[in-house]
C-alpha cells in the first residue's frame, strides 16, 4: 500500500490523488462513505444498488439455517 499525503483546503476538501482515482475508478460525482475509526478515517466508494444485482446468485434457501433459536 502506497501512502499519499493530501492537504485539507479551507473548505475542508481534499483531492484524491490521480493514481488512486484511476485504480478505484472514482469519477466526479462518485458517492463516498466516510468511516470514522476514532484515530483514523477511511473513504470508501459506495457502489450503486444496480452493482449489487446478482450478488447472491447460486444461493439456495436450503443454505439458510431455520433454527428457531436464531430468531
Amino acid at each position: 500500500m502506497k501512502s499519499n499525503i493530501v492537504t485539507v483546503s479551507p473548505k475542508y476538501q481534499v483531492v484524491i490523488p490521480q493514481s488512486v482515482r484511476e485504480h478505484h475508478d472514482i469519477q466526479p460525482g462518485t458517492k463516498m462513505a466516510v468511516l470514522d475509526f476514532g484515530n483514523f478515517i477511511r473513504l470508501v466508494p459506495v457502489k450503486p444498488a444496480a452493482a449489487c444485482i446478482g450478488i447472491a446468485a447460486g444461493l439456495r434457501n436450503t443454505d439458510i439455517d431455520d433454527d428457531p433459536e436464531r430468531f
